[in-house]
């Protein structure tokens, strides 16, 4: 999944310790010099009161700024990413054959940054979009190649390469002696993620399977995804991975055939009682669920969140529309800008488009979104 281009430390999830002792203490000397903004800082955290600001004040400030609820825990946090950058410089994933299995390119440098030195399979047949079915590798690979060929413009044979690498990857595990998979909490993510678990159910490796699952990192403001963060980090969830037990697979099994039954009852149903193995999926679904077109638009959760962003800062460019997608509107991020653009085209279609798309000849995120009359009449119901 694509992540956002901001890179201060609330971003990617890395604090220097020394970085925010000096931002402390420049707070406290700027509050204490009467600074109306530091002031405001302060009063923002730290009740009014008679007796003069301590450094321990600042610091609580600092900390809550970053996300902590207090120094200490800012504190230990930032010793905790130290030990387990150390740990992976002496250890690492040296210790096993790896093979960390990705749904997307985005950490694959990060990682090998990071010191980590196991090879790499990126899965990212994009399940969050288009006809799923129960179906063998093989003719579920041709049934999404079609799908993405139809939605992409890309050519059929094009597409079919580049998802037969991940596919077939999968038929040939023998040579590892762990698999690492990395996922985050969106339906991008879980709905990938349950295939995957379904197919080492299905044919179980002998290789030790491992899972790094993410919804929340501390200190980071909006978390999107592993690949918005720093290489220590993935040091730091490297060391809270778990292994994949029996439970966690039959999910998986459950999950796909619930995403692929031709009624979304099933899929209801197990939204609804919780996935205690993994209850991030769980909430994953049921976002998912919320694609299906609503009754009185016959939209989806996304293309009637698309319609307000261009309603409500309009008219604006492609780009922009997803950046506000991915920052303010959407509860739980799951698309990269491409699956953005794809989704688009049912919105600018002929003949009667609910957005209207200018400047044809310019690349496609500069290209301008206006709501049109039809379109503001469906999203006003």
């Amino acid at each position: 999944m694509s992540t956002l281009p901001r890179r201060d430390a609330t971003s990617h999830g890395r604090f220097n310790l020394e970085q925010q002792r000096k931002r402390a203490k420049e707070l406290l000397k700027a509050a204490r010099g009467d600074e109306p903004t530091a002031l405001a800082r302060i009063i923002q955290h730290i009740p009014p009161r008679e007796a003069p600001l301590k450094l321990s004040d600042a610091q609580c400030v600092i900390a809550r700024e970053c996300g902590f609820p207090s120094w200490p825990k800012l504190k230990s946090h930032i010793e905790s990413l130290d030990v387990s950058r150390r740990l992976l410089n002496e250890h690492g994933d040296r210790d096993m054959a790896t093979l960390h299995i990705r749904c997307g390119s985005d950490i694959e440098h990060t990682l090998r940054t990071a010191g980590f030195e196991g090879d790499f399979l990126e899965f990212s047949d994009p399940f969050c979009i288009g006809p799923l079915r129960d179906l063998s590798p093989e003719e579920l690979m041709h049934l999404r190649a079609r799908y993405l060929t139809e939605i992409s413009g890309m050519a059929e044979r094009d597409v079919l390469a580049r998802l037969r690498k991940g596919y077939e990857a999968l038929d040939d595990l023998s040579r590892y002696e762990r698999i690492v998979l990395w996922f985050e909490h969106d339906s991008y993510d879980q709905l990938i993620l349950a295939y995957l678990l379904h197919r080492l159910r299905q044919s179980p490796p002998e290789a030790r399977v491992e899972l790094v699952a993410v919804e929340s990192i501390p200190g980071v403001e909006r978390f999107i995804g592993i690949g918005q963060l720093a290489p220590d980090l993935l040091a730091w969830l490297w060391r809270q991975r778990r292994p994949v037990e029996a439970s966690l697979l039959e999910l998986g099994t459950r999950a796909w055939r619930a995403l692929t039954a031709e009624s979304p009852e099933a899929l209801q149903a197990l939204a609804a009682a919780g996935t205690p193995a993994l209850p991030m999926m769980g909430r994953a679904l049921a976002r998912h669920l919320q694609e299906s077109p609503a009754p009185d638009t016959g939209l989806g959760l996304t293309e009637r969140l698309t319609l307000k962003i261009v309603r409500d800062h309009g008219p604006l460019t492609v780009g922009k529309a997803f950046s506000y997608l991915m920052r303010e509107y959407e509860p739980l991020p799951y698309l990269g800008d491409l699956m953005f653009w794809w989704l688009l085209q049912s919105l600018i279609a002929e003949p009667e488009p609910l957005l209207a798309i200018s400047d044809i000849h310019r690349e496609w995120p500069h290209r301008q979104l206006a709501l049109t009359k039809w379109g503001r009449d469906v999203l006003e119901g």
